[in-house]
């Protein structure tokens, strides 16, 4: 259905409620009549300089340029392509060139970037976020300038791609991942999951150039909300802009919630206004659930899913989320799938359909579901099964009542001594202790085990630290013997990109391929 695609909707809300606000950006409103226009003249602008399917290259912060960039190039019938801003000058520019990008619109704070870029690619047209650009270059004022009001009337084909979102890259070069718009695609039914009211307000502070951002900014303005955008997730300006502006509605990952729980002045602000918390984009802990519960009291909803589907498969709904009661078990849970949506379990070597209980790789299918990789026809092949199932690279099971429980990533499954350990289930475990602030758990070369469980941990600022004894002998009654970790490294920071997912790679190469110490008991070792 057309009508639901991104491009369509803003057209029909600038009729439907033309004075609605829809995005609001340091401290300036536009109307969802005004920001219908405001991204007309973007897209008849962007259009003359890059004729469709040109790729449009942006190292922009969450803001009006970049949601206007998003909603233009849509209507244009060209291909959004975020790029993420915290890499260096020769990463961006490998990725711009990748892309084959013909226009870059940069904030001017980048202009290190923008210059890698420009030597990398000769040709490419410069448009500058700021007040002034250099010889050759463009500003964004002067680009919406130069727009017309006339809608170019494009987006109602399924099949046309609209944005490319590069992956984060931790497991080697990032390929790019082509959107088209029935990946993108809002369904009344799918809105339902939030609890969206006439007067929701939601907030987005995620990176344009993740899937979280750009997918949650979708469906805000897909659902009419007034949408509050934020450039980066600062956990006072998050809260000051939910006291501002009375939000309703935000979806925060989970080290961004960590993070404002622990704000100091955080009773300063008035955040009743929440109601939904939608969370994703890395695992959190049953400990950080309830105490998010207890400090917010609001409602909170799960999503799961990947760059690849274009946001979420599966979704603990917020009636699920009953930390106390009988199916407390749930939290540890990613929900059920979505409508539209199939999700199996299969076995990682032969590809069988598992029964309910067992682990293996978690697969769907469904409209969200990207056809592959921008140029690598080896990883787009790879990607689904043959009866069209995407392989997610998760590990995990569904129980008898058709919850997904999602174990680990199936390459960052440790096996130790033969058994197999999610680190997921060792990380739950240890978040449980009241000093513990974040921890992340990943396999390292052992001579007698073959991997040694070994955590990393952030404690909360001002406890009295524990010992990594004391913290090992806390998952004694939770863990199998097994299971515990060797080795606990008490840490500063845990490595993250900027999505705020922990770069486990990274992470693993920061401790080194080490001989444990044997800080705890298991079967076979000496305490």
């Amino acid at each position: 259905m057309s009508e639901l695609h991104l491009p369509n909707r803003i057209r029909q809300l600038a009729l439907s409620q033309p004075s609605a606000p829809a995005v609001t950006a340091e401290g300036a409103t536009l109307t969802y009549a005004e920001f219908d226009t405001y991204t007309n003249k973007v897209a008849t602008a962007l259009a003359a300089l890059a004729s469709p399917p040109g790729r449009i290259g942006a190292l922009l912060r969450m803001g009006l340029p970049g949601a206007a960039a998003l909603v233009g190039c849509t209507k244009a019938g060209l291909v959004f392509t975020p790029i993420n801003w915290r890499l260096t000058p020769d990463e961006i520019a490998w990725i711009a060139t990748d892309a084959q990008i013909g226009v870059l619109i940069v904030e001017a704070d980048f202009a290190d970037a923008a210059h890698a870029v420009a030597a990398a690619l000769p040709e490419v047209r410069i448009i500058v976020v700021g007040d002034s650009a250099p010889d050759g270059a463009t500003t964004w004022g002067q680009l919406v300038t130069s727009g017309t009001d006339t809608d170019p009337g494009l987006g109602d084909d399924p099949e046309t791609a609209l944005l490319q979102l590069y992956t984060s890259g931790t497991t080697g070069k990032p390929k790019g991942v082509v959107a088209v718009h029935r990946n993108i695609y809002n369904t009344p039914e799918g809105l339902e999951l939030y609890e969206f009211g006439n007067e929701s307000v939601s907030l987005d502070a995620l990176p344009l150039f993740h899937i979280a951002g750009s997918g949650w900014l979708s469906t805000s303005l897909s659902a009419g909300l007034h949408v509050i955008l934020l450039g980066e997730m600062r956990p006072p300006q998050v809260a000051a802009a939910i006291a501002e502006y009375g939000v309703t509605h935000a979806f925060l990952v989970p080290s961004a919630i960590g993070m404002l729980l622990e704000l100091p002045d955080l009773d300063e602000y008035d955040l009743s206004s929440l109601e939904i918390i939608a969370y994703g984009a890395s695992p959190i802990t049953p400990a950080l659930l309830e105490r998010t519960m207890d400090t917010l009291h609001c409602r909170l909803v799960q999503r799961y899913g990947m760059t690849e589907t274009m946001g979420a498969l599966t979704a603990l709904r917020a009636d699920d989320h009953d930390p106390r009661g009988p199916r407390t078990h749930l939290l540890r849970s990613a929900g059920t799938p979505l409508p539209g949506t199939e999700v199996q379990i299969r076995d990682i070597v032969t590809g069988e359909v598992l029964p309910q209980g067992e682990t293996g790789e978690i697969v769907s299918r469904s409209r969200n579901n990207v056809t592959g990789y921008w140029q690598r026809d080896a990883e787009t092949a790879a990607l689904c099964t043959d009866d069209g199932f995407l392989r997610t690279g998760d590990a995990g099971h569904i129980d008898e009542n058709g919850y997904l429980f999602v174990t680990d990533r199936v390459k960052d499954m440790i096996i130790t001594g033969g058994e197999n350990v999610y680190p997921v289930e060792v990380e739950a475990a240890l978040a449980e202790h009241p000093a513990v602030a974040e921890v992340a758990v990943v396999g390292l070369p052992d001579e007698r085990w073959g991997e040694a469980v070994t955590a990393a941990v952030r404690l909360v600022d001002g406890v009295e630290a524990p010992t990594e004894r004391e913290l090992v002998a806390f998952t004694t009654e939770r863990l199998a013997s097994y299971k515990k970790p060797q080795r606990i490294h008490i840490v500063g920071e845990l490595p993250r990109n900027a999505s705020g997912k922990i770069l486990k790679r990274t992470l693993r190469e920061i401790l080194g391929p080490r001989e444990c110490d044997s800080l705890g008991t298991r079967e076979g070792s000496t305490p």
